[in-house]
């Protein structure tokens, strides 16, 4: 599911169904197959991350707008779903828990609809520096205003807050789960909805072509205005699950290290298709919770990954499984497959090698006690001499081998490309 793909290009009604019926599916078994506390938690943060990374790809994906500030509205949607979770459990108000996501929703957009007009004004570059400014701007303010903030500490709730209704709680974790799985499903239908409608077709004209957009007498501007407060609704909807799910919320929500994340994993999962945004949100969460416990270099390994991306597949993580799906499509898969397979050998080779020389490295600077390194089931010794040759030399190698598999792969993959163009002329010259 392309973003700027046709109507004609759109799968067919019974693909549709069983695409979606396997989406929530998944969703469904999930949690019964990874039954565990901390698969449970992951899961649950995986369908929040999914909810703001769509929001935040109907920006960069579909609009072309470069936010350097999105986590604006899944923060202060976080911020007002706390506290009106707090006023439910004072008693003051009146809300059921499983509505406290719109909640988060109506908030962000409320303050996308107040600071979009402003972003939204300018686009390209002033429009990304117009966004970090407004991010920083917030983030000041939360440190400037513990009354809604909670200053350093945040501010804490209870989900847990009045009678069961047929036993739901929403205390368990599995209760929880199955709210946000809910909210996933429907905000990802309702997101890629938005994309077949006449105003995300505009969106998509005003990112390609915005002169002939203004020419044919449509305002660029409302339509990036109209779109950015769509975008903010899905981000506070995001917000407020994350607000139920921790029960805590603190000043890092509207942080830039926050949307610096939705930016990143966007893009690495793939913003040019609609599913790609949802890879990178499970990467995100597999980052943050099990990358960040294995090593302290983990910010290190996602930058690296950034810029061999941005090198070597800016089209992200579904645009490569899209193109061998489109060359498996014409049965020609066995013609590339060997050499990418060497490709992707040669590569775990070099990952090994460098990964181990980063954590000796890490090992030098930031332990002073032991030169010990765990690495792949095996003990380094970041000291000893023999280790910086070997791992060295199989970084080399690797590199080496990577450098010949690749110039491999790509003989390979021109000649099938070659040989689809060829066989699609006729239908492009009967068309």
């Amino acid at each position: 599911m392309s973003t700027t793909a046709s109507p004609s290009a759109l799968p067919s009604a019974p693909a549709r169904l069983l695409i979606w019926g396997g989406f929530a599916l998944v969703l469904a078994v999930a949690p019964l197959v990874f039954s565990s506390h901390l698969s449970i938690s992951m899961l649950a943060q995986m369908g929040v991350a999914i909810i703001a990374c769509l929001s935040y790809n109907i920006l960069l994906g579909q609009g072309g707008m470069l936010s350097f500030g999105h986590a604006v509205y899944t923060g202060l949607g976080s911020f007002v779903v706390i506290h009106v979770l707090n006023a439910v459990a004072a008693g003051r108000w009146h809300i059921p828990v499983s509505l406290l996501p719109l909640v988060g929703g109506l908030a962000g957009l409320f303050f996308a609809a107040l600071l979009g007009w402003v972003s939204t004004r300018r686009s390209g570059t002033t429009f990304a520096m117009i966004t970090l400014g407004i991010g920083e701007l917030v983030f000041a303010m939360s440190l400037m205003i513990p009354e809604f903030f909670g200053g350093e500490a945040g501010v804490s709730g209870n989900r847990v807050v009045g009678d069961p209704v047929m036993g739901i709680s929403y205390g368990p974790a599995r209760q929880l789960y199955y709210l946000i799985a809910v909210y996933t499903f429907a905000c990802v239908l309702l997101m890629y909805a938005f994309t077949q409608t006449p105003l995300g077709r505009m969106l998509n004209a005003v990112r390609d072509n915005p002169e002939r957009v203004e020419f044919i007498g449509y305002s660029g501007q409302h339509v990036r205005y109209l779109v950015f407060i769509v975008a903010g609704f899905f981000a506070g909807i995001a917000g407020g699950l994350a607000a139920l799910h921790f029960e805590l919320v603190t000043a890092e929500v509207v942080g830039a290290s926050r949307s610096g994340a939705y930016l990143l994993f966007t893009f690495l999962g793939g913003a040019t298709f609609f599913f790609g945004p949802i890879i990178g949100a499970v990467l995100m969460v597999f980052a943050s919770v099990l990358l960040s416990e294995l090593t302290k270099a983990w910010l290190l390994y996602l930058g690296l990954i950034f810029v061999f991306m941005v090198m070597y597949a800016p089209g992200g993580i579904a645009s490569l499984v899209m193109m061998n799906v489109r060359v498996a499509a014409r049965g020609k898969f066995g013609r590339v497959a060997p050499s990418l397979a060497l490709l992707l050998l040669a590569a775990l080779v070099a990952l090994a090698g460098a990964g181990a020389l980063i954590e000796m490295v890490y090992s030098l600077q930031l332990d002073s006690m032991s030169d010990a390194v765990r690495f792949a089931g095996m003990t380094l010794h970041a000291r000893d001499t023999a280790h910086w040759l070997i791992f060295g030399g199989l970084f080399v190698a690797g590199a080496l081998a990577l450098e010949w598999a690749r110039r491999r792969h790509a003989r390979a993959w021109a000649v099938v490309q070659a040989e689809i163009e060829q066989e699609n002329q006729p239908a492009r010259e009967a068309a």
